[in-house]
């Protein structure tokens, strides 16, 4: 589908890469863009095609009320998410792994549900899921957050098999390190939100199911591909190869 004359609903609009998609589908033509965030009120409506939504993936009766007003979609880009640092067998309690489950599964799962009647109803449409390439390996220091963007990732391929027929395009998207306040700890070269936005955008209008917007997202593939026991049982080590062959390379951070 193309991205001109769209109309598009983006979660977690109100920065980082979320913020750059509203940014870039403005520039690429869309014709309305519905710009969702838990408080409506950061978002920057810096354009007339932009509507600000306030959005709680958490909520199920604020994710129908936005289906309920937001008829005319197109295009749903699940990007909203959340991060958690915790080591699974040091918490006394599982609330803080619950918290990430609802908001990078349950959350997008339940936005899919809820907009692919609209989907349907304006000839099929698309929905892009922003993952992780914390979904192609237990990330050290993050396995929950991994574990969520796992789920998410086979909620996607699901959920593309499931709405083939009504012919909605799904694409997942592996973004590696980026430059938003989630990847401000990592002393690495991070590729900006807008290089990442229309990167993903572009894809999506070729038609690309699965979309590996930067470097290191494309060498954690890799790495899975040729090392696939190594990457699944020492993931540590895996991790501390990646990111010194990323860091060596011409191409980081562009």
């Amino acid at each position: 589908m193309k991205i001109n004359g769209s109309v598009v609903l983006v979660t977690g609009a109100n920065r980082g890469i979320g913020k750059a998609f509203v940014e870039t589908l403005a520039k690429m033509g869309a014709a309305k863009i519905y710009a969702a965030a838990r408080d409506a009120q950061e978002i920057e409506v810096a354009s007339p095609a932009v509507t600000a939504v306030p959005l709680d993936l958490t909520k199920p009766n604020q994710i129908e009320a936005a289906a309920q007003r937001c008829q005319d979609v197109t295009l749903l880009i699940n990007n909203a998410g959340m991060t958690c640092i915790e080591n699974l067998m040091d918490p006394p309690d599982d609330a803080a792994f619950r918290e990430v489950m609802e908001v990078n599964y349950f959350g997008p799962l339940t936005m899919c549900r809820a907009f692919a009647p609209v989907l349907k109803h304006n000839g099929g449409g698309g929905i892009l899921n922003i993952l992780s390439m914390a979904a192609m390996m237990c990330v050290p220091g993050a396995p929950a957050y991994s574990a969520s963007k796992a789920a998410a990732e086979m909620m996607s391929h699901g959920v593309r098999f499931e709405l083939a027929d009504q012919g909605t395009q799904v694409s997942i998207v592996y973004p590696g390190y980026v430059n938003t306040r989630m990847s401000e700890t990592f002393p690495v070269k991070k590729v900006s939100p807008s290089t990442i936005a229309a990167r993903c955008l572009k894809a999506f209008e070729k038609g690309e199911a699965i979309i590996y917007p930067d470097l290191f997202s494309r060498m954690t593939h890799d790495k899975l591909v040729n090392e696939t026991e190594f990457v699944q049982t020492e993931p540590q080590a895996a991790v501390v190869q990646l990111v010194e062959a990323f860091v060596e390379h011409p191409e980081a951070g562009t």
